[in-house]
């Protein structure tokens, strides 16, 4: 358990906290947090901040839903910074991205968020509300083609389209996970455990 006491907050009274993807690993923001704002993280298991521009307590995503949910906490060596893993629910990023520092790197944590992102906003003209809306028989269809092409492509198209339709396969595939609410990370989970 992290004690608080144990942490150097500085002459501002503030910590950098580097927030990262539990999943991914990827920095979504640098922020800051006070001893009230970091007690409120721990009491609450999700992330509150201190707003230097506000000055204030800004619990992240209390307007915007966009909250993080704190999976570990753990200081750096010296005390004076603290690495914050969570579950983001939506962006980091005041600007709509995902990451402070950019869209990051692809994972298939940023697919799964896409995904979940146009199941529950079913945006017009989106391929994928599409077959969202038509359920699991037609994204257990398209998995089907999909299969097939990766076979064909396997034996007859070469390393470029296997590496095409394996795409194409992989995303539908965890289009079915998100569909079944199933995390990506389960089914790793039951790999990690078979190679034991």
């Amino acid at each position: 358990m992290l004690n608080i006491e144990n942490l150097r907050f500085g002459d501002s009274g503030l910590l950098p906290a580097i927030v990262r993807d539990a999943r991914s690993g990827e920095v979504l923001t640098l922020a800051y947090m006070s001893a009230e704002s970091l007690a409120k993280t721990l009491e609450t298991g999700e992330t509150w901040f201190w707003s230097r521009s506000r000055q204030e307590l800004w619990h992240k995503g209390a307007t915007s839903g966009n909250t993080q949910r704190v999976v570990s906490i753990a200081r750096d060596c010296d005390g004076d910074a603290i690495l914050v893993d969570v579950e983001p629910q939506g962006p980091a990023c005041h600007t709509g991205a995902r990451s402070c520092f950019g869209e990051g790197r692809f994972s298939i944590a940023t697919l799964e968020e896409t995904l979940r992102s146009r199941k529950r906003e079913m945006p017009e003209g989106s391929y994928t509300a599409k077959l969202f809306r038509g359920g699991q028989g037609k994204i257990l269809k398209k998995i089907g083609e999909e299969s097939a092409e990766v076979i064909i492509a396997a034996t007859s198209e070469g390393r470029e389209r296997v590496v095409a339709e394996s795409a194409d396969l992989l995303f539908h595939l965890v289009m079915l996970l998100v569909h079944e609410g199933i995390a990506f990370d389960e089914v790793v989970g039951e790999l990690r455990e078979r190679s034991r």
